[in-house]
């Protein structure tokens, strides 16, 4: 593990890769890290040390706002990348 984590990546390629099939988007490795990045660009970054900080700040990062902003910002960059695709 690096000496720090932003744990909002980490739940963006979580919740990413459980919502590809519903998202209707290309899933290959260039588009989704367009939109992951995209995403992460509208979210504050949450950073942690530990492996206990990522934990519970993964806790925390699931309440139900924190999970709407995450979705909200990973919907707004799909359309992006559907729109303007790289490949």
């Amino acid at each position: 593990m690096p000496a720090y984590r932003n744990v909002m990546e980490i739940l963006l390629e979580e919740l990413f890769d459980k919502m590809k099939d519903q998202l209707g988007c290309c899933t290959c490795e260039e588009c989704r890290s367009d939109i992951i990045a995209l995403a992460l660009n509208q979210l504050p970054p949450h950073y942690v040390r530990t492996p206990k900080g990522e934990m519970l700040s993964k806790l925390d990062q699931l309440s139900s706002q924190n999970s709407t902003d995450a979705l909200a910002a990973l919907t707004q960059a799909v359309e992006k990348v559907k729109a303007s695709p790289r490949h």
